[in-house]
């Protein structure tokens, strides 16, 4: 798969919580690029302190099927060159950036269900791998855990449910690990979803994105629950890509 230096124009700004935000990105040179779920494309910016370039990488959230406009899911990081770099774009700015790239891809695995694992903006792969299931002639039947902060950090609450519409047998589980009053769906790490409700990994493929620490732990307790392929994306504090 090719590497493109691309143009492209903001085209939608939209703060999706107090500290995440979603970019969409209207190609324009070239005018479409082709990806897989799960890929990021990098940007290189002066790092504010020192001065000298620095690049961050961001996985893109959108489907392939849609090859001319890549959606950004990001954090604001204090002081982060990527974020202020991203938090600085508005509707019409022109971006560049070079792309695709990364191994934490959808694979095949004939045969096996999906289970996802995300953490914070973790999710942001892992979108774009759901997207592009639902958008199978057979969607493959698929799990996704997903652990945020508080009710705060919610988001894409009504575009889960509308991918639970296209696949039936799709199922998704959020938990808050710090909880405000009022709140009734499950709490905790998401860890412990993975070992309270999946019994057998026999058929199942997993994809964790995240927290180190989370993909530690959950590696672990599906090696305990026996063999099955394990795809993993480390986000450093959450934030969708590499470390700010």
């Amino acid at each position: 798969m090719s590497i493109y230096q691309v143009t492209a124009q903001v085209e939608s700004v939209r703060d999706l919580t107090h500290d995440v935000r979603q970019l969409d990105l209207r190609l324009i040179e070239p005018a479409a690029i082709d990806f897989k779920p799960g890929q990021f494309i990098s940007f290189d910016m002066p790092h504010p302190e020192s001065g000298r370039l620095v690049t961050r990488a961001y996985s893109i959230a959108s489907s392939p099927s849609r090859p001319g406009v890549i959606t950004l899911l990001f954090n604001r990081v204090s002081g982060g060159p990527g974020s202020t770099l991203l938090y600085g774009f508005k509707e019409g700015d022109t971006a560049r950036f070079k792309g695709p790239a990364g191994h934490f891809t959808l694979r095949d695995d004939p045969g096996r269900d999906l289970l996802f694992v995300a953490t914070g903006t973790g999710i942001t792969p892992i979108w774009s791998m759901l997207l592009a299931n639902a958008e199978r002639a057979v969607p493959r039947p698929a799990t996704l855990f997903w652990g945020l902060r508080s009710q705060r950090d919610l988001y894409y609450q009504d575009d889960l449910l509308a991918l639970a519409r296209t696949i039936p047998q799709m199922t998704t589980v959020l938990t808050l690990s710090r909880p405000e009053p009022g709140w009734s769906g499950e709490t905790g790490r998401v860890q412990r979803l993975v070992e309270e409700r999946i019994a057998s990994v026999a058929h199942l493929a997993a994809y964790l994105c995240g927290s180190g620490g989370m993909i530690a732990d959950v590696t672990k307790t599906l090696q305990q629950k026996g063999l099955c392929p394990i795809y993993r994306e480390k986000y450093y504090d959450s934030a969708a890509g590499a470390a700010e």
